[in-house]
């Protein structure tokens, strides 16, 4: 729902709302119309309990699957969420086959692997919103060290999106200034830190995992395929020999427009950071191996 809310604020289409729970998806549409007719926002909104509505669909949001719980961590979903992705992946290749994938399911990058492998779309067209949230959360602490807007912040997070993601400080930047240069170790340290832990302190805090800084995310990776904008996000995507890396899904910089992932960018890592990012992909390897092989094609 946070992610509806920031997409129809932002104008960007009509809204198809699609969940098994009978009649919630349609509440949640009336409730989320009342909100945008009282702030003239003339989006349209609706609600299903069936996939078949979603023909036609050119973006494919999939936040579905089982949260996780104070104290647990995003791998310990697999078993759970496996099933439920690949029920959804079936649905989409059969009534949304030209739609571009944007998920959120965690743990997500084996889910992408896994609804990539699954639909058999193009990888330009299979994506997952992490890189993003964990590259901002970085810039957020950092802002908070340096009294510095977030916004002028470049922040950079690759790698696993988990407790082995890899924050790279030294190509994260204030105008082309490494915050590297203008933190303290001390400081630096407890940034990657805050960084790495933030959805675990979110779920322990509040009770349950964030949801207003995916959506907000999620809607802005989707404003740039609609309007073409050609931005760069830090993305989970399927890698085809890039970063010497072949059928793995990982966060890395990408150019998002309207054909979906347009372009891959490869950051020049040192040969310390590349063993960090490589130990980062690792953990994403051994949580692959966790999903039943009778899901995988």
């Amino acid at each position: 729902m946070s992610t509806a809310v920031f997409t129809a604020i932002k104008q960007l289409d009509d809204i198809l709302l699609v969940d098994i729970i009978e009649n919630l998806p349609q509440g949640e549409a009336q409730d989320l119309g009342h909100a945008l007719s009282i702030l003239g926002v003339d989006i349209r909104v609706r609600g299903t309990n069936d996939y078949k509505d979603m023909e036609g669909s050119d973006i494919v949001v999939v936040t579905a699957g089982f949260p996780r719980k104070p104290g647990m961590t995003r791998e310990e979903l697999v078993d759970k969420n496996a099933s439920v992705v690949k029920s959804i992946a079936g649905n989409i290749k059969r009534y949304a086959p030209d739609s571009i994938v944007i998920m959120t399911t965690n743990p997500l990058d084996p889910m992408i692997y896994l609804m990539y492998k699954t639909l058999g779309f193009p990888r330009e067209h299979v994506m997952g919103f992490s890189g993003l949230l964990d590259s901002k959360r970085l810039a957020y602490y950092a802002s908070q060290k340096l009294g510095i807007a977030p916004s002028s912040i470049t922040p950079v997070v690759i790698g696993q999106h988990g407790e082995r993601m890899f924050p790279v400080p030294r190509l994260s930047s204030i105008a082309g200034v490494p915050i590297t240069s203008l933190l303290s170790k001390e400081d630096l340290d407890e940034i990657v830190k805050e960084t790495v832990g933030a959805g675990g302190t979110v779920t322990r805090l509040r009770g349950f995992s964030s949801n207003w800084a995916p959506g907000a995310g999620v809607s802005t990776m989707m404003e740039s395929i609609k309007k073409d904008l050609k931005r760069v996000f830090l993305t989970s995507v399927y890698l085809d020999g890039e970063y010497g890396l072949n059928d793995i899904t990982v966060s890395v910089p990408i150019v998002l427009g309207r054909k979906g992932v347009e372009r891959i960018l490869e950051l020049p890592l040192t040969d310390e950071e590349r063993k960090g990012f490589l130990e980062s992909v690792e953990a994403i390897k051994a949580n692959l191996a966790q999903i039943p092989k009778e899901y995988l094609p």
